[in-house]
């Protein structure tokens, strides 16, 4: 048996994975739940009356494997298969009969589903249905007759099994085994049969949940037992099961905002063009002429801190310190910044303390510009001071300055430091 289950496993993994495979480019709400099961039969026939008797002697055990295609919101279509076994006994005066017999179910359904939107929320946790079909059944039953020594049991009036009729017989015990076939070829061994059940699904997470259903399968035949009245034999099957939904998603889809969007090409966008989707790129924005890695942030080679679209020293020393270009800062470098920056910083200390006027704002500013037009360096404007870049050409004007002075004085918390804006305008 734990063979027959680990195979039925395996099955229904690689049926899971040939249908993924397939419809990779499908929408998730086009695509089926599968879901594998286990649970208890009872048999409702026409024998099972009698002393010594329990429900117990009725009930044995049954797997079930199944896949539904959900169609809008209210109807599915399901197809169920069952493996198990069906039984009863009866004891008495007049007649001792028993049975047990191997079922093969296979059933086509209809299901009415409850979280509809109209009776219950879509994504409610416990999700209602019912349902009902059509099927085909094959069975193989066989009898309890004999014990293991193959000696036939004969059941005397006083409750007593013996070895035969006479007096004096050897008293047996039922080793309920049963060996013996039943049909002697009067009836089919299959038939159809019509299900109708309910049950509840409880969502657990995003893909899984567990299923509770029970179904009462009507049969077209009266000789499961092997015992023809009436009444054509039934049987219920209670089940628990585990549905993996190969659409499930995170969002709901009953909602109408989603029906219009694709999914399938939001997956797929790639904003900037660097060949990596919007939805794993760490660093969107990347120039599209620029080498990413796999989470579509640009390539660094000398891992200097500066992207490789943007080094003009792609080999840098490791541990050497570079500028915003990602060369090599030399001593005459720092010695050649020093220099103009006291430069600028003296006539600026005189110039300012005579005249602290707009006027002469505009003259730095001027001089500054020049200075650096005639220079290698190409500063990039310090993050901090990027609020205060009204025109973003990475230079800090004398008008953007005044800005920056007038916005502090009038209360704006947007200017955090003013002392670092007015020392950056005559430091750049």
């Amino acid at each position: 048996m734990i063979k027959k289950i680990s195979s039925t496993i395996v099955l229904l993994m690689v049926i899971v994975g040939i249908i993924s495979s397939q419809n990779n480019n499908l929408k998730p709400k086009l695509l089926p739940s599968v879901a594998i099961g286990m649970g208890v039969l009872s048999f409702d026939g026409d024998i099972g009356a009698g002393l010594n008797l329990t429900s117990l002697s009725r009930v044995r055990g049954g797997y079930t494997l199944g896949a539904e295609q959900r169609i809008g919101k209210i109807i599915g279509i399901a197809f169920n298969g069952l493996y198990g076994k069906l039984a009863d006994g009866e004891r008495g005066a007049s007649r001792n009969l028993n049975f047990e017999s191997k079922i093969l179910q296979a059933d086509l359904n209809l299901v009415l589903h409850l979280d509809n939107d109209l009776v219950l929320k879509r994504n409610s946790t416990f999700s209602p249905y019912l349902f009902a079909g059509f099927g085909f059944l094959k069975f193989n039953s066989f009898g309890d007759l004999k014990n293991k020594d193959g000696i036939a049991y004969n059941y005397w009036e006083d409750g007593s099994i013996r070895s035969d009729s006479a007096t004096g017989s050897k008293v047996l015990r039922r080793d309920y085994t049963y060996e013996t076939k039943l049909n002697d070829g009067k009836y089919s061994n299959s038939a159809f049969s019509i299900p109708v059940g309910l049950g509840v699904n409880i969502k657990i997470i995003d893909k899984f949940s567990i299923n509770l259903a029970a179904t009462y399968y009507f049969t077209t035949t009266d000789w499961i037992d092997n015992f023809k009245n009436e009444k054509n034999d039934r049987f219920v099957f209670a089940n628990i099961a585990i549905r993996y939904n190969l659409g499930s998603n995170s969002f709901d889809d009953s909602d109408p905002v989603y029906q219009t969007v694709d999914f399938v090409s939001l997956d797929s966008l790639d904003s900037d063009g660097d060949k990596v989707a919007d939805a794993i790129d760490l660093c969107p924005g990347t120039p599209k002429d620029a080498n990413v890695t796999a989470d579509g942030c640009p390539e660094d080679s000398d891992s200097d801190g500066v992207p490789d679209y943007m080094d003009k020293e792609v080999l840098t020393i490791v541990g050497r310190y570079v500028d915003e270009n990602g060369e090599t800062i030399t001593e005459k470098m720092f010695d050649d910044r020093n220099r103009r920056f006291n430069s600028m910083a003296t006539e600026r200390s005189q110039l300012f303390n005579e005249n602290p006027s707009f006027k002469y704002l505009l003259k730095l500013e001027a001089k500054s510009r020049s200075v650096r037009k005639n220079s290698k360096d190409s500063a990039v404007l310090p993050i901090a001071m990027l609020p205060y870049d009204l025109d973003d050409d990475d230079y800090l004007s004398a008008d953007e300055l005044v800005k920056a002075i007038d916005s502090f004085f009038d209360g704006d918390s947007g200017v955090e430091n003013l002392n670092s804006v007015i020392d950056y305008f005559f430091e750049q």
